[in-house]
């Protein structure tokens, strides 16, 4: 086996393992509980196990075509997002302050003089 051959297998197990990763993150996002989710993912995995045996690059690469064609087609509208990650509803909540403005942070301990 070639290096060229050996990198172009590494690179379309990358492609399997990021396309399986977000479609079994997509599939949380459309399960409303998490025992309807686990379901859900046996059925992805099963997907993903069918075709473990397959050799070939340029049908794995195809395969890998059609899968991201559909993750794309199947993605949710409004996928969750954790709140204080970028997109979420508690991002940026408490922004800097504008410069010139000092914050005191003695929390009650004044100076009794």
């Amino acid at each position: 086996m070639s290096a060229t051959y050996l990198a172009r297998k590494a690179a379309l197990k990358q492609r399997v393992r990021l396309l399986y990763r977000r479609s079994l993150k997509d599939t949380l996002n459309w399960a409303v509980h998490r025992h309807l989710f686990y379901g859900d993912a046996d059925d992805l995995r099963n997907k993903f196990e069918a075709n473990k045996h397959v050799e070939d690059l340029e049908t794995i690469d195809r395969m890998i075509a059609v899968g991201e064609a559909t993750y794309n087609k199947w993605r949710h509208p409004d996928p969750y997002i954790v709140p204080w990650a970028p997109g979420g509803t508690k991002f940026c909540r408490n922004p800097v302050p504008p410069a010139g403005i000092e914050i005191v942070y003695d929390y009650g301990r004044e100076d009794n003089d």
